[in-house]
């Protein structure tokens, strides 16, 4: 049987790490994996490193692209990736997440008439302006195997009338973040070269296009980390866009005692989670990793998809709003521990136990 997998930015490659590990260790008399890398994330920082460190193998089609509105990506990734199933032929096409590479390879794939398993399915967030939310939803709709991470995510889809080929694996994530944590530990010298003890730091990230692309959200993001950089030092980890925007608006120069650093590699990002006092983020993959590091987390945003981590009091939602921020940093607690909604670390075995079964 063969298997198409198709990544193209930074949480795609966490989350096929563990997927592609458990077909090659355990299941590659069985299942041949053909990894397609979109480009939608080409920067060696975003891309190349992730592919090095959590040993993905290299992809069979690198498609180089990137940039662009959503429409000409997701246009150009649909034809690219349409001519790779055409010669590949493959048994499966395994999509992940939320990106225009997750919805551009489902489209490829359904007019062919090949099946698609859609890892992290059912996640909703109910906001329609995410061009997140509008890639999964269509997604779903037209997968055949659908991996949900939660019991959440599975009724969302039931909500919505979706039953067949559903079921609740766990989270790859939580997978690679109890594979890597260790690692992280041993390998990773971030902490030494920014001179950071633990428990003394907050790390922030900031990339979504609902914060970068608003001047008036942006700015209050990052009046916020201002304010918690007075009483701790606050890491920042800058996505190239959120760079770029605060460049143009003329902000860079203004992140007074904030530690301004490139993208972080996998192992160097979750070293530095673990050993956070708080992190503030955008991110739904870091509000899940700070949530396995019993971390708190501060969400810069107006809601989320991962509402367990809310429910059991890790992650707190806070908008883009400058007080909001620092008062809700100053009152972070420990949330409720000994609850795991998102598996047990074995994610990764029942996705290709169930692709096999078909």
């Amino acid at each position: 049987m063969k298997v198409v997998s198709v990544v193209g930015a930074r949480p795609q490659f966490i989350k096929a790490a563990a997927v592609s590990r458990t077909i090659r260790s355990s299941y590659g008399e069985q299942l041949v994996e053909v990894l397609v890398h979109t480009g939608q994330h080409f920067d060696h920082n975003m891309s190349a490193v992730f592919f090095e460190e959590l040993g993905i193998p290299a992809p069979a089609h690198d498609l180089g692209i990137s940039g662009g509105t959503h429409g000409v990506m997701t246009g150009r990734m649909l034809a690219s990736i349409e001519a790779v199933l055409m010669g590949e032929r493959p048994d499966w096409v395994l999509i992940y997440g939320d990106t225009n590479s997750t919805l551009a390879a489902a489209l490829a794939a359904a007019k062919l008439h090949v099946p698609i398993a859609h890892v992290e399915a059912g996640l909703r967030s109910f906001n329609n302006r995410m061009p997140e939310e509008i890639n999964r939803v269509l997604a779903d709709r037209i997968s055949t195997l659908l991996f949900c991470p939660s019991d959440a995510a599975v009724r969302h889809l039931a909500n919505e009338g979706i039953h067949r080929g559903v079921s609740n694996v766990g989270d790859v994530m939580f997978d690679v973040s109890l594979y890597f944590r260790e690692q992280a530990e041993q390998r990773s010298t971030i902490r030494t070269k920014l001179g950071l003890e633990p428990s003394a730091y907050v790390l922030a990230t900031c990339h979504r296009a609902e914060n970068t692309d608003d001047p008036k959200r942006l700015c209050e993001i990052m009046a916020g980390l201002q304010v918690i950089a007075r009483t701790m030092k606050v890491v920042l980890p800058l996505h190239p866009r959120t760079r770029q925007v605060l460049a143009t608006q003329g902000l860079l120069g203004t992140l007074d005692g904030m530690v301004i650093i490139e993208p972080l590699s996998f192992l160097d990002m979750i070293a530095l989670e673990q050993s956070a006092a708080a992190i503030v983020t955008d991110s739904g993959g870091v509000q899940k990793e700070a949530f396995f590091f019993q971390v708190p987390c501060v969400t810069i945003r107006d809601e989320t998809e991962w509402g367990e981590t809310v429910d059991l009091g890790w992650n707190r939602l806070v908008g883009a709003n400058r007080e909001r921020i620092a008062q809700t940093f100053n009152e972070l607690t420990p949330g409720q521990r000994d609850v795991f909604p998102y598996g047990n670390g074995t994610a990764a075995d029942k996705i290709v136990r169930t692709i096999l079964a078909h």
